[in-house]
């Protein structure tokens, strides 16, 4: 009889990862039915739950680098980056020119961020 391969792990880092995985399966969950109707790919949704910013998320899932993103939405690199970070909040005029380039809306960029599963 050929035996399964086993880990194991502390139950409290077990119970730890199964909450974790939960709280992005209902991270996943409120992203498609996002209020304001802007579909979130699953790919955004995930790196968003592994701590990426909605902005970086959604560059990345769109092949864009931070110049060039940033280039489209007229910023600088520099205040893409910090806005990326979340050391600048970015107000809603630079956040709409953002979303319009990420083919996106700065409601799906707001509720993407709205929950920290840290």
């Amino acid at each position: 009889m050929a035996s399964a391969e086993t880990i194991e792990l502390p139950k409290a880092e077990y119970e730890a990862l199964l909450q974790r995985s939960q709280d992005l399966d209902d991270l996943l969950a409120a992203m498609e039915a996002d209020r304001s109707g802007a579909r979130i790919p699953h790919p955004v949704a995930r790196a968003i739950g592994e701590g990426s910013s909605p902005v970086t998320a959604f560059r990345v899932h769109s092949g864009l680098t931070l110049r060039g993103l940033a280039r489209r939405a007229g910023l600088s690199p520099g205040y893409l980056s910090q806005i990326e970070r979340g050391i600048k909040p970015g107000s809603v005029k630079v956040l709409s020119r953002i979303a319009r380039e990420l083919g996106t809306t700065i409601d799906a960029l707001m509720v993407a961020g709205e929950r920290d599963l840290g």
